[in-house]
């Protein structure tokens, strides 16, 4: 079971526009997705009378997987901005 964790495949499907991941394309972008909801859901729901404390521990729940979501995106994490975006611009820098 362990193989299918370790394959070199992506996960996530790169954004169109922007920095960063899109939406999971394989079962285990999934499964990361569900467990990283999870766990901000969780951490939130037991910290309830503690504001302070929730607030810090879900910014530090949001943000420790963040490396994993970058190397299991195709095409990695760079700016996109739209694919095509230099062939819709006129050369010569004026609009038509």
């Amino acid at each position: 079971m362990l193989h299918l964790f370790l394959d070199d495949r992506p996960w996530f499907r790169a954004k169109n526009h922007g920095y960063g991941a899109g939406l999971p394309i394989a079962w285990q972008g999934w499964a990361m997705l569900a467990a990283h909801l999870a766990l901000i859901a969780g951490v939130t729901a037991l910290l309830r009378g503690h504001p302070v404390v929730t607030v810090t521990l879900v910014i530090l729940a949001a943000i420790a997987p963040m490396p994993l979501y970058r190397a299991r995106t195709e095409g990695g994490w760079h700016w996109r901005s739209g694919g095509r975006a230099e062939e819709k611009r006129p050369r010569n820098g004026r609009r038509k």
